[in-house]
Parts: structure tokens; C-alpha cells; sequence
């Protein structure tokens, strides 16, 4: 995660507005802390998970922050003001972690550990695991409020967390390669696209029914 010191000095934050650009930075500082927030809880919920369980259910995390450009585009796309107020009030995936997990049934373990703690308010649920995406795009998103610490006050900041396994992540990456940096929209390469989803997550619960049935011998 970028240096607090090196955000300061960033010369790439567009000066759209000569006076909100402290206000920006200002922001951007408060979701980088929160993402250190969140990202330390499932730290511990891992390593407790470990402990008790001798398995790790987490395989990696990923914190990503939007860039000042990618910020601004947003905004003008919905047709919303210019200013830092702005992007607090209107944006909730500025800030974002990716946890990715062994086994589906880990996410709901997670997911229920993480928001049962008395300090997270969820905002928002959207379970694309149960309920997928048309073109078969599978994961569980939350938009949460994680509090804060600072000098002189204690703040609430809203960040996206995303939950997916192994394989909901590899063919998420490669579906966003193969679409989107290459510019492909055919009928095709969308159906076939939807069908190795479909695959994918076969794949997924067979693993899973198979740990299981290990477990139980």
C-alpha cells in the first residue's frame, strides 16, 4: 500500500478544482486507513480460523484504491459534482479489498464472523455466488462502514468487500483479460464465456463436497 508521504507529493490528482485538492487528499488518506482496518480484522479472523480449525480459509487479500483519474471519470459520468463531499457521499467502491477464499462455504464463514463484529454496519449485500450475474460472473459483495481513528475525531468510512474462491477469482481476471482489455463484445465469446462459469463453479462445489467428505473420514 502506497506511503501516506508519497500520496501528499502525488502530482497525478487532477486539480479539477484548485481548492478541493487538499480536501481529495484528505479523503484518500481516510480510506487507506480504512482499508488497514479491514484488512487487519480478516488477518486475525484467519489466524483465529487457523488455530481452531488447522486450515486457513483465507488464500490471499488484495486492497486496491481507485486512482484520482478513475475517481474523476466516475463523477462525471453520474453527472455529480466535482469536490471531495462528492465522491464520500456517492461512491462506495473507492476503497476496496478482495478476499479470496479455498472454499465457498469459507465465504459465508467469513462473511458471518466479519459482520458480526460490533463495529462494521453493512451497508449493502449483493450475493452474486447464489444469485450470478447473466454473463456468469459469481462473488459476494458488501459495502460496509468501518470506523476510524484520527487525530481529533473518530470517522466512518465506507468500504467495498469482495469474496471470492479460487476459481470465481481466476475466471473473473481472465473473463475481464479477454472482454475488456481486448475489446471483444461478440455473441460468441460471451456465451462461451458464461459456459466455463457455469463450469467453474461445478468445479468449485465438487471441491468442496469432496474436502468434506475427507474430513468426515
Amino acid at each position: 500500500m502506497e506511503k501516506i508521504v508519497d500520496l501528499l507529493k502525488d502530482t497525478s490528482i487532477p486539480r479539477f478544482i484548485d481548492e478541493e485538492v487538499r480536501p481529495f487528499r484528505n479523503l484518500m488518506l481516510e480510506y487507506r486507513c480504512a482499508l488497514k482496518e479491514v484488512e487487519t480484522k480478516f488477518d486475525v479472523l484467519s489466524d483465529e480460523f487457523s488455530l481452531k480449525y488447522n486450515r486457513n480459509p483465507v488464500e490471499s487479500i488484495k486492497t486496491r484504491l481507485k486512482s484520482p483519474n478513475s475517481i474523476l471519470g466516475k463523477l462525471k459520468r453520474k453527472n455529480l459534482p466535482l469536490k471531495a463531499t462528492s465522491i464520500e457521499e456517492n461512491l462506495n467502491d473507492v476503497a476496496g479489498i478482495r478476499i479470496i477464499c479455498s472454499f465457498i462455504d469459507d465465504i459465508y464463514d467469513l462473511v458471518s464472523m466479519f459482520t458480526r463484529q460490533d463495529d462494521i454496519k453493512v451497508i449493502e449485500v449483493k450475493d452474486y455466488i447464489k444469485n450470478p450475474k447473466e454473463n456468469g460472473y459469481r462473488s459476494l459483495h458488501l459495502i460496509i462502514e468501518v470506523p476510524i481513528f484520527l487525530t481529533d475525531c473518530t470517522k466512518n468510512v465506507r468500504v467495498e468487500v469482495q469474496f471470492r474462491t479460487i476459481a470465481m477469482d481466476f475466471w473473473a481476471s481472465l473473463e475481464h483479460e479477454i472482454k475488456y482489455k481486448k475489446n471483444v463484445n461478440s455473441k460468441e465469446v460471451y456465451d462461451e464465456l458464461r459456459e466455463l462459469a457455469t463450469i467453474n463453479h461445478n468445479l468449485d462445489v465438487r471441491m468442496q463436497n469432496l474436502r468434506k467428505s475427507v474430513e468426515l473420514k
